[in-house]
């Protein structure tokens, strides 16, 4: 099965009992996030997947970006989830790619032939949110990978189920195999809670049932052993840190608050109100994972 590194592993299996997660964040420690800003110098390619169309472009560091757009679709929310869920998923030390803002200027796109790809660039002008590419990168098919470590796949499962994220399916698991190490990756779809306010308050203790089509459920054999240690590791200043890197005018943006620091406070109570025990999201995933075993 695929492990965390053998020495990690061991020294994880022997940390077990202090109720610490295996995982690259305990080695290293978590550091309070910060994100990077790049400049857009190239756009290279459409990327057209689902209902987005991101794009890889090359930015001022030379690095290469799969960037979500501020003018697609769905607009800024998905740019905000994939930061918010993102970190959170580093927070629990699981393998994010790094993600950094970048801007991108109306004139990038101008002589694309593509009307589609000049009519999106144009409606992305300014900050715009990138995930760094990784080449050479599988999707995870659950049918032909290896099984994850159950501990991973526990780790997982609960992050999904803390974040409402739709989107671990056996359809599209955004996972990706990369120097035959994990990573998630595509999470605009969830913080569904954002994506209309009305009764979100009621909505904060709520189950998610849509665990249930989780990819790794059936793996996840350690939901409740991990539980505790994963609610500690997201401390309320873990939480501030993460908000803080949402730009301001994100936050602005949204209709159902007057102004940006009344949004930063419903996120951050949204997301520690779903910590508080009894996690409702975290009976429910054993639940549904009983029933489908």
């Amino acid at each position: 099965s695929m492990r965390f590194q053998p020495h990690e592993y061991e020294n994880a299996k022997r940390t077990l009992t202090n109720g610490t997660i295996p995982s690259r964040a305990y080695y290293v420690g978590y550091a309070m996030p910060t994100l990077r800003t790049v400049a857009a110098t190239r756009f290279v390619a459409p990327l057209r997947e689902g209902g987005s169309m991101p794009g890889l472009i090359e930015a001022d560091d030379d690095g290469m970006y799969v960037v979500k757009f501020r003018g697609a679709g769905q607009g800024i929310k998905v740019l905000i989830a994939e930061i918010v869920v993102g970190e959170i998923g580093r927070a629990l030390g699981l393998p994010v790619p790094e993600l950094v803002l970048i801007e991108i200027d109306g004139a990038l796109g101008r002589n694309d032939p593509d009307y589609e790809i000049r009519s999106l660039l144009e409606a992305s002008t300014g900050l715009n949110m990138a995930l760094d590419f990784l080449p050479g990168a599988l999707p995870y098919d659950p049918l032909v990978a290896a099984p994850l470590d159950p501990q991973l796949a526990s780790v997982i499962v609960w992050f999904d189920a803390y974040t409402t994220n739709v989107d671990r399916t056996p359809r599209n698991t955004n996972m990706l195999l990369w120097h035959r190490e994990l990573q998630l990756i595509d999470h605009g779809a969830a913080l569904y809670v954002h994506y209309s306010w009305a009764n979100w308050r009621e909505r904060i203790a709520t189950p998610f049932p849509q665990i249930k089509d989780h990819v790794l459920l059936p793996q996840a054999s350690a939901l409740a052993e991990f539980d505790p240690a994963l609610a500690a590791r997201l401390t309320p200043a873990v939480i501030d840190g993460i908000l803080a890197l949402i730009p301001e005018d994100w936050l602005a943006a949204d209709e159902a608050f007057s102004g940006a620091e009344e949004a930063r406070a419903a996120y951050r109570t949204y997301l520690l109100g779903r910590l508080a025990a009894p996690r409702q999201f975290v009976e429910e995933a054993i639940r549904a994972r009983a029933l489908a075993l």
